[in-house]
């Protein structure tokens, strides 16, 4: 697979897991995904150190029907001043509803990064 040698196979805990790979860029203004189908938009953000600032981040995306599909928490150098997260909501960074809640995202954190669009996988409808 990709070049690389297997060294194990049938791993996964359920067999419906995926491993997916990132192509990663310098470029700001990475291309438009040439898909058609539904989609995630992967990000990472980090909270401001204030009380409930993860709760007030995350009321943009309730509050515009946006799913909110992983969310993973990293402490940046041990310290425990603000938390960085890592999340993948459905649809397209264009679209009404996740600008509208990127855009409240970006009022209670210090730092947002879109790191892509990929097609979501159809196993997600059939969960």
């Amino acid at each position: 697979i990709y070049g690389l040698d297997i060294l194990a196979k049938d791993i996964e805990d359920e067999r419906h897991n995926t491993t997916r790979f990132l192509v990663m860029t310098a470029d700001r203004t990475p291309p438009a995904p040439a898909f058609t189908q539904r989609c995630i938009t992967s990000f990472c953000f980090r909270v401001k150190n204030l009380p409930a600032a993860l709760y007030k981040a995350m009321g943009g995306f309730a509050t515009n029907s946006v799913n909110m599909t992983k969310l993973e928490s990293y402490m940046e150098g041990g310290a425990f001043t603000a938390t960085f997260f890592y999340a993948e909501v459905d649809g397209r960074p264009e679209d009404r509803g996740l600008a509208l809640a990127l855009e409240e995202l970006a009022f209670f954190t210090d730092r947002i990064e879109i790191l892509g669009v990929f097609p979501a996988d159809p196993f997600r409808d059939r969960v």
